[in-house]
């Protein structure tokens, strides 16, 4: 279809559609097509990212001025975030350079600080770092001698963290604002995944002349951002988050060996499911070029059932970058009740649904 004869389908879809080929950038002139296009591409935190795709296609020529100052912000913003998170990352290593332990940087500062395509335009707010749970005590004090402090300060929530999640409580630093979470594996302990966090450690690749930083080997790191995406219940930038694992299959996959350890890795890992919904939101969101025998095995191993199929049209519809539409809406919700769902078995989550209600009530108005 000629691109100055966008049907209204197409305009709600123009974003997706502008990052995954040239042909579907809009007409110059066609400015609500334009409109929509930033709109949803600063909800979904991905402004940035799309000055980064248009730059490296040689189209940034073909956008409207008006359009061009908003996609030019972001990535200006995406640079200024970038220069922070560097300068916050010698901070911590200052901060934790007596403890003799391996400091994994996870999302965002990872793909940032191992240079990775997905890194480009990206937006992201706080820095995640994995080290072994039994360092957990010694990580915490020594942060907090450098100044950063608890955010969550009621018994409950301390003990939600401590007791039941895979992290730390969010620490702030007191006067830079910085956020960083501590994790000590990449799923909730109460989720049932039988995840080796041990085994995360000893594949992980230390970063040249960034001491003491690691990140996850290749597999791992698309398990990770697989897992925290579709195990999540907060889908308001799943397609932020999709971008990444778009741009790390095709960064991987260049190495012929990738999708035979991407596969050994999911297996012994116990994330074959969000693998699945990955490697099919990936493919049909982004043209993600995935081998078909893949996502066979993926589907065969993560057991497609009609819960899997239902699941997956819901993923695809919270995918969507507005949610104006009502299916959007409602998909997330769901998908939001299914989070909590995979991250407590059902007598511990209407505990904590419970405890939740009642501290809601007390809240002042």
């Amino acid at each position: 279809m000629p691109r100055n004869l966008l049907t209204p389908r197409d305009e709600q879809d123009v974003l997706v559609r502008s990052l995954v080929t040239a042909d579907a950038v809009p007409n110059p002139t066609r400015m609500r097509a334009w409109e929509t296009l930033i709109r949803h591409a600063r909800e979904a935190k991905l402004l940035g990212t799309v000055e980064v795709r248009l730059a490296e296609r040689n189209q940034l020529a073909e956008v409207p001025p008006a359009a061009l100052a908003h996609l030019r912000a972001g990535r200006l913003l995406a640079s200024a975030q970038d220069a922070a998170i560097r300068r916050e990352l010698r901070e911590i290593a200052d901060a934790l350079q007596g403890i003799d332990t391996k400091i994994v940087l996870l999302k965002g500062a990872a793909y940032l600080a191992a240079g990775l395509p997905c890194a480009a335009g990206r937006l992201f707010s706080d820095v995640d770092i994995l080290v072994p749970k039994p360092d957990l005590p010694r990580v915490e004090a020594s942060l907090m001698l450098a100044g950063y402090a608890t955010t969550h300060h009621h018994p409950y929530d301390q003990r939600y963290y401590r007791t039941w999640m895979h992290e730390l409580p969010p620490m702030q630093h007191v006067k830079r604002g910085t956020v960083i979470d501590v994790h000590h594996t990449i799923v909730p302990p109460t989720s049932g995944t039988r995840l080796n966090a041990a085994a995360l450690f000893d594949a992980a690749i230390q970063l040249p002349n960034t001491p003491p930083y690691f990140v996850l080997a290749p597999a791992d790191m698309v398990l990770h951002s697989a897992t925290h995406l579709f195990n999540n219940e907060d889908m308001a930038h799943a397609l932020r988050d999709l971008t990444d694992i778009d741009q790390l299959l095709r960064q991987f996959a260049q190495d012929s060996r990738f999708w035979t350890a991407l596969a050994q890795r999911a297996g012994e890992l116990d994330l074959w499911r969000p693998l699945y919904y990955a490697l099919r939101c990936a493919s049909g969101v982004l043209e993600t070029p995935v081998p078909n025998d893949v996502i066979i095995r993926a589907t065969r191993k993560a057991r497609d059932t009609p819960s899997s199929r239902l699941t997956h049209r819901l993923l695809r519809h919270a995918l969507r970058p507005s949610v104006i539409n009502p299916a959007t809406l409602w998909a997330r919700r769901l998908l939001y009740i299914r989070g909590h769902w995979l991250k407590m078995p059902l007598p511990l989550l209407a505990w904590h649904l419970t405890i939740k209600a009642f501290r809601r009530k007390e809240e002042p108005a």
